[in-house]
């Protein structure tokens, strides 16, 4: 598991800064700076406080608070997607129901079961509309409904293989967001 020092390190590394550059904006001692990140030190809770505000960073992306780290239970998560196959809107429920029991417990599933939420929902949105849409030429028998069945076939399948495909990755420890948001249901 990562300590506060690396993690601190890591991420001021990627906003491009300089030891020196976190010391003056945050108002830190230099030494400070670097024995925190030698993980010498642990910061005071102001001192903590000051450098995230300066990284731009909730305390919560430093500090775990008595969470735990469960690659599996995240591998998990994205395969509940495919229950989506068996169960309608079931990509949508049993995410649902695992980010709610577990996101204040394991590291990254809160952002992870926010991410793949809001992605079902508007996958489901899309999905059921073209579904309804297809249903409806069928009955009505005014378009070639052939390829709307296609289309909709193909979006579950591609959805469906794509979480296998974050899952795998997780399994590898290569966490992110796998999932674009363009629209953001749940915060």
């Amino acid at each position: 598991m990562e300590t506060i020092g690396s993690k601190i390190s890591k991420i001021r590394k990627q906003k491009g800064m300089s030891q020196e550059e976190l010391s003056d904006l945050s108002k830190i001692n230099l030494r400070t700076l670097q024995r925190i990140e030698k993980d010498e030190n642990q910061p005071s809770g102001n001192t903590l406080r000051l450098i995230c505000e300066t990284l731009q960073i909730n305390i919560e992306e430093i500090i775990n608070y008595g969470k735990i780290e469960d690659n599996s239970y995240l591998m998990f998560l994205h395969l509940s997607i495919i229950s989506n196959v068996i169960i309608p809107l079931g990509n949508i429920i049993f995410p649902l129901i695992l980010w709610l029991n577990k996101r204040e417990s394991i590291i990254n599933v809160d952002k992870q079961g926010k991410n793949i939420l809001n992605f079902q929902i508007l996958f489901s949105i899309v999905s059921n509309l073209l579904f309804f849409v297809t249903a409806y030429f069928k009955i009505s028998h005014t378009f070639n409904t052939e390829i709307l069945l296609y289309s909709y076939l193909m979006l579950i399948a591609v959805n469906t293989s794509y979480s296998v495909y974050a899952s795998i990755k997780i399994k590898q420890n290569k966490i992110k967001e796998y999932y674009i948001n363009p629209i953001v249901f749940v915060k």
